[in-house]
C-alpha cells in the first residue's frame, strides 16, 4: 500500500512514525530549521526552499520550476514501499500542492479531478499552492487540467492549521485507519 501523508511541521515527528515513512518532502521557507525525524532516510529527504505565495514579492522565494523538478524527480524515485510524509508549515497549501503533483508524477494516467476531490475529500482544509499547481500542470503536460480542477474545488475551509491526513496516490487505493492518531490529536485543525 503506497500513499502519501500530508501534515504540518510540528507533526513530521509522530506521522512518520506512525504511518512507517522512510522518505519526506519539506517544502518551507529559506533557513527554517528543524530536526528530520529519526525515521527518514538523510538521502531520501527533499528540502525545498520556498515561502507559501503565488507572486514574487520582495525579500520572499515564489514556487518556481526548480522547486516543481526537484520535486517531480524525487517522486519518480520513490520506491512507493512505505509511506512519504510531504509537509510545510501549516500543512494547508504547499504540502497538499506537492501531494498532488507527485500523485500525479507516479501515477500520470489518472483523472485530475478524480485527484483534486479524493484531495478535498481528505482534508475539508486544503487550499493547495496555485504557483506550485500551475508549474506542476505545465511540467507534467496537464493542459490546464490540473489547475481547473483545483480551482473547481474551492478554497479550503478556514482553519489556523491543518491536520494529519493520508491521500491516495490513485482512485481506489486503501487508506490506512488514522482515528487512533486523530483521538490522540484532535480533529484535524484543531489542536
Amino acid at each position: 500500500m503506497s500513499y502519501i501523508v500530508v501534515c504540518r511541521l510540528n507533526q513530521i515527528a509522530e506521522t512518520a512514525a506512525f504511518h512507517g515513512a522512510r522518505e519526506m518532502v519539506s517544502l518551507l521557507a529559506q533557513n527554517q530549521s528543524f530536526d528530520r525525524p529519526g525515521v527518514i532516510d538523510e538521502n531520501r529527504h527533499l528540502k525545498l526552499a520556498l515561502n507559501d505565495i503565488a507572486e514574487s514579492r520582495p525579500g520572499l522565494t515564489a514556487p518556481g520550476e526548480a522547486h516543481v523538478e526537484r520535486l517531480i524527480n524525487f517522486a519518480r524515485t520513490w520506491d512507493q514501499r512505505a509511506p512519504l510524509v510531504v509537509h510545510c508549515w501549516l500543512g494547508i497549501s504547499r504540502s497538499p500542492a506537492a501531494a498532488a503533483i507527485t500523485a500525479l508524477t507516479v501515477e500520470p494516467d489518472q483523472d485530475d479531478m478524480a485527484l483534486a476531490e479524493r484531495l478535498r475529500a481528505a482534508s475539508p482544509f486544503v487550499t493547495p499552492n496555485a504557483r506550485l499547481i500551475e508549474i506542476g500542470d505545465c511540467m507534467l503536460n496537464r493542459g490546464g487540467n490540473l489547475v481547473r480542477a483545483i480551482k473547481a474545488i474551492g478554497r479550503g475551509a478556514d482553519t489556523f492549521e491543518g491536520g494529519e491526513f493520508p491521500f491516495a496516490v490513485r482512485t481506489g487505493d486503501l487508506l490506512p485507519e488514522t482515528g487512533a492518531l486523530r483521538l490522540r490529536t484532535g480533529p484535524a485543525g484543531r489542536d
